[in-house]
């Protein structure tokens, strides 16, 4: 671009999203969420960023254009999810008539206000299909209407680099007359291998259930190239604790292998309400991982009815740390606030690998000339 690169974070939580676009070399000078304990885990992490606490309706383009030390027209990438739960298949009730998913209305009103180059919004991939494609229809709509040429694409952070199975609607546009760049896909079949469980946790050290002891020496040396970009310069692990399981969930867990399931727990263990359930339903509760696979999605409790948070060698399920490493947080992102608050952060983030994967076709896309000269290699376009 040879200029300085700017950013500012609607509805940035932790800040995994604008992690992952400084990891790529922009400068995130502003956020913004409702979620005041992710304000100051935002705040702790990004300290060239001002944080503005509230809800997105009474936030104006104009303070975050004064908190980022721009005029209207200079920022580089407004950069954002609005949250997901209208939209996702975990909500049975959502749809358009949820006051959240009109929250995308809030960013529009956003764009109009700071004028950025560049847009990047990510959602869950429910919203393609919320009334028959609505909510996607109207989202694009918005931003042709204002001038900016966009696309839409689903996103697989596994085939980045990040150790999980996540799919992610991903929309980028631009009012500069810039073509519309993806990033290729660096993991999967003819390319590098996925990053496996065992790549992201092999090197913490081992915990016992309810285990706290506050930061931690690692179990080992970086045992892979993902443990090392991790690491960074660390030397100790934060937010590495376990949580407190009953006696029931513990004897449950005694009968699950590395793969599986409620389906393997004695049908005596089992809560009331899952006996009554078809063996094909639930399929990722009480899952145990295994080292050779990627995670299930990350979600805001890593907990055994939600999915598969078992850890795959110890009687646990998964801590904050692990699953920040499954999200691919660096080790020096610290998260605040209490255990409950911590996964939330880490659950309703973007994978900073993925985030910079996206900064990077933006700014590939964006080093792009009408002479039509090639995008840089690692782009589709």
């Amino acid at each position: 671009m040879g200029k300085r690169l700017t950013a500012i974070d609607l509805f940035c939580g932790a800040g995994g999203l604008s992690e992952g676009f400084r990891q790529a070399g922009f400068h995130v000078l502003a956020g913004n969420d409702i979620d005041e304990t992710a304000g100051r885990t935002f705040t702790a992490t990004h300290p060239e960023a001002t944080f503005l606490h509230g809800p997105i309706d009474k936030i104006s383009g104009k303070a975050l254009l004064k908190a980022a030390g721009l005029k209207k027209g200079e920022l580089t990438c407004l950069i954002g999810g609005p949250p997901c739960q209208a939209f996702s298949v975990y909500n049975h009730q959502r749809g358009m008539h949820d006051e959240r998913s009109q929250l995308f209305l809030e960013y529009l009103r956003i764009v109009d206000e700071v004028r950025p180059e560049w847009i990047v919004m990510e959602n869950v991939t429910g919203i393609t299909s919320v009334s028959n494609g609505e909510a996607v229809a109207a989202i694009m709509a918005g931003f042709k209407k204002r001038g900016y040429k966009v696309e839409s694409r689903i996103l697989r952070a596994e085939e980045y680099g990040v150790p999980q199975e996540r799919r992610r609607v991903v929309f980028i546009g631009n009012r500069v007359e810039k073509p519309i760049a993806w990033p290729t896909p660096t993991h999967g079949e003819g390319l590098l291998p996925f990053v496996t469980i065992h790549d992201a946790l092999s090197d913490l050290p081992p915990l016992e259930n309810g285990e706290d002891k506050g930061e931690l020496p690692y179990a080992s040396g970086p045992l892979c190239s993902f443990q090392r970009e991790l690491r960074g310069n660390a030397t100790h692990v934060h937010n590495h604790a376990a949580p407190k399981l009953g006696t029931i969930n513990l004897e449950r867990m005694k009968h699950i292998p590395a793969g599986g399931s409620w389906r393997d727990i004695p049908f005596d263990l089992l809560p009331e309400g899952m006996k009554r359930a078809k063996r094909s339903d639930h399929t990722k509760r009480y899952g145990r991982m295994r080292w050779d696979g990627l995670s299930s999605t990350v979600l805001t409790k890593c907990d055994l009815h939600w999915g598969a948070f078992i850890h795959p060698a110890q009687e646990r399920t998964i801590s904050v740390r692990e699953a920040a490493w499954i999200q691919s947080f660096p080790d020096w992102f610290h998260f605040l606030g209490s255990k409950t608050e911590q996964y939330v952060q880490v659950g309703n983030a973007v994978p900073p690998i993925l985030g910079r994967n996206i900064a990077e076709a933006v700014i590939n896309a964006s080093n792009f000339n009408k002479r039509g000269d090639r995008l840089l290699s690692n782009v589709a376009a």
